[in-house]
């Protein structure tokens, strides 16, 4: 029994270790979450609901034959429920500068069966993707990853359709948090309007839209 009480606070106090040490290096540097911490990426927070991917999902108002991009996709923890929700006739681009993050979401399509993801391997900004396409887009914890914000944003706002919606998910928790009033402003200055938000301070969604 003391056994597993060592191994449990052991494993505990590396976990505290490696998200220390994450915060300290992202809040110097742009770090994306590295590939053998997807894993952690893909736990739901017990303290809240908001980033989980049912909620989000929930909050996209997504419907059957919607094209949608997942900026930052990781291990496709959003990116499979919303190929789901937007059926064989819609279209979910997962969008990931990590190699290791899209193989992870390729490997869960396909145990899905699902044929409606294409992967890009790319970061947003790099002006990869075609102009008023997509009805839906996705940054869920990923906005503090990205270097040039405002070009990043620029670019999701020139490949939404008029009328189509930005979703920016944060969470206090992630070391790249970004404050509400810094997304609004960011959002703002490229030409977005907010729509609807939920949450807290702490931990929100955020959707904005293009206008029609």
């Amino acid at each position: 029994m003391k056994n597993i009480i060592y191994i449990v606070w052991a494993l505990a106090n590396l976990l505290l270790m490696i998200c220390i040490m994450w915060r300290f290096f992202a809040r110097r540097y742009s770090l994306p979450c590295p590939t053998w911490l997807g894993w952690l990426v893909e736990l739901d927070n017990p303290f809240t609901t908001i980033n989980r991917a049912a909620t989000i999902v929930q909050h996209l108002e997504l419907a059957q034959g919607m094209s949608v991009v997942d900026v930052g996709c990781g291990p496709g923890r959003v990116t499979i429920p919303v190929a789901c929700a937007v059926g064989q006739t819609g279209e979910v681009v997962a969008l990931d500068i990590q190699a290791g993050m899209l193989q992870q979401t390729h490997e869960k399509a396909r145990a899905a069966n699902l044929t409606n993801i294409t992967f890009l391997e790319s970061g947003i900004g790099e002006k990869k993707l075609r102009h008023n396409k997509f009805d839906r887009a996705l940054l869920v914890t990923v906005l503090g990853e990205i270097p040039n914000q405002e070009a990043a944003l620029k670019e999701i706002f020139d490949v939404l359709k008029p009328g189509g919606m930005l979703s920016v998910t944060e969470i206090i928790f992630d070391p790249h948090f970004q404050r509400r009033s810094t997304v609004r402003k960011l959002a703002g200055a490229v030409g977005f309007r907010e729509k609807k938000t939920f949450g807290s301070c702490i931990a929100y969604t955020l959707n904005l839209e293009k206008p029609v």
